[in-house]
């Protein structure tokens, strides 16, 4: 008899977070911190790393943090917010405790030369390089381990969160995005109904990175389209 073959199961999952998915999502978040590869050359206290990009997402909006399985193991993950204000408390009660660690490190036991130079340009540099963040407004952003990286999984998990917030009474979203000097820009973003309202240089690359790099603030009316995809991004942009 014949039988109708069964189409290929995907190699990658996207799910809700889950409490022990804790420890995985911080190792990705250090060895995925410099553009896509570990942080350790430019910070090796990597805990202490994981703990400011990754805490409030797990620890205080769980429910806002979604997971890239790739044949059973995970290897990325959507961290997102819909509540900035909270998020801005958390940091608040959270950042001395951090910048007390990270001073002691820096003169008690000594981090290396790069670490230093990291540490001396978050209290010099970071604030200015930042760009613009819309206040109350949602926003996420995301990392996968290089061999689990495709454009299907990343437009799930990203379509996914969208959907979520759509689904929740959310108009808009942001998010911030590191970009190389000759890749991404306006008209990359726009592919994706997002548009670019702010840019700025980082520097904290430099000794470590041939050309420029930048980070940008693009944001999406979720109203127009609450996906990737979609008929709003065939009209023109606005010149």
């Amino acid at each position: 008899m014949e039988t109708t073959p069964r189409p290929p199961r995907s190699r990658h999952v996207i799910r809700p977070y889950h409490p022990e998915d804790r420890a995985a999502l911080r190792d990705i978040c250090a060895d995925t911190g410099f553009l896509g590869q570990p942080i350790d050359p430019v910070f090796e206290d990597r805990e202490l790393f994981a703990d400011y990009l990754t805490s409030y997402y797990t620890d205080a909006e769980p429910e806002s943090t979604l997971v890239c399985e790739f044949d059973g193991e995970v290897k990325g993950y959507l961290m997102g917010s819909r509540f900035p204000k909270r998020k801005g408390r958390f940091e608040k009660r959270m950042l001395p405790g951090l910048v007390l660690r990270g001073l002691w490190r820096y003169f008690a036991r000594p981090y290396h030369a790069a670490s230093r130079k990291y540490v001396r340009w978050i209290l010099t540099q970071a604030r200015k390089e930042n760009p613009f963040t819309p206040p109350d407004i949602p926003h996420f952003h995301f990392n996968i381990r290089p061999e689990a990286r495709s454009v299907a999984a990343t437009r799930e998990m990203v379509d996914t969160f969208l959907q979520y917030l759509y689904d929740h009474g959310e108009k808009q979203v942001y998010a911030q995005v590191v970009a190389y000097e000759t890749r991404r820009g306006d008209r990359m973003f726009a592919r994706y109904g997002f548009r670019v309202i702010d840019q700025r240089e980082v520097t904290k690359y430099r000794d470590l990175h041939a050309g420029k790099i930048y980070l940008f603030t693009v944001l999406k009316d979720l109203d127009l389209n609450p996906r990737l995809y979609g008929t709003d991004l065939h009209e023109k942009p606005e010149s």
